[in-house]
């Protein structure tokens, strides 16, 4: 089971500058203390999230940077009333592809109940991960942690993918340049007139001369020049002297 009370909450300023929409359920605000949500509300605001009250099946659902995280929130962990909470645990993590349970325990024995109940009702290692917490602030600021850090993580693989696609584009068109400047007479210029009017290397060996010379400033020589040069393979497979 995922169980750590030994881990290190942010600050305030370690969500800086961040943005997100916290949703909460209007079942869960109503069994806390007021101060509680005051905090929570307080949090979030500093932290640039807006909170609103909804009722949804989880405690909690973020959604950051476009991904959400779906959050169950034990502030008071009864030992002699365990089922309800596997019960929910079982439920929602069908429903959601990120999903945690935060849990306080403030004493030894709530830990040891857990224990025994994590095995007692069947739970797999990491789904979902439980993440145990010494009292109720530690908890909330480490929710908002596990969301943020979710966020930041697809930002970076949307950032990723799309340095990939840039640098395959980049290589595409050396690519394209490469080939279609290897026609005599053709230099740059030419060759990203006929991408732009005419488009790949496929679409220029079968346009013809006169589709050429329609669409692009090619003079009747080029023109000619690159229909021949890739439509001819005994043309352009012949000795060139440069």
């Amino acid at each position: 089971m995922d169980i750590s009370l030994r881990d290190s909450t942010p600050s305030l300023s370690t969500f800086s500058g961040t943005a997100g929409v916290c949703l909460m359920r209007n079942a869960w605000k109503e069994d806390q203390h007021p101060s509680f949500i005051n905090f929570i509300s307080t949090f979030l605001s500093a932290n640039s999230f807006r909170l609103n009250f909804v009722p949804i099946a989880p405690d909690f659902i973020f959604n950051c940077g476009g991904l959400s995280v779906a959050f169950i929130f034990v502030t008071n962990w009864d030992c002699n009333n365990v089922a309800p909470i596997f019960n929910r645990v079982k439920k929602l993590k069908m429903q959601f592809a990120r999903f945690y349970v935060v849990i306080t325990f403030p004493a030894k024995e709530q830990i040891d109940s857990f224990i025994q109940s994590y095995f007692k009702f069947g739970m797999v290692i990491g789904k979902p991960t439980f993440v145990s917490v010494q009292d109720l602030e530690m908890g909330f600021e480490k929710i908002v942690k596990i969301a943020h850090s979710s966020g930041v993580y697809k930002q970076e693989r949307i950032g990723e993918k799309l340095k990939a696609e840039r640098k395959q584009l980049v290589q595409g068109m050396n690519f394209y340049l490469k080939v279609v400047t290897s026609i005599p007479g053709i230099d740059n210029h030419d060759a990203n007139a006929l991408s732009q009017a005419i488009g790949s290397v496929q679409a220029i060996a079968k346009a013809s001369k006169e589709q050429i010379l329609e669409n692009t400033d090619l003079s009747t020589d080029k023109a000619e020049m690159v229909s021949r040069f890739l439509r001819d393979p005994k043309f352009y497979l012949r000795p060139k002297i440069n």
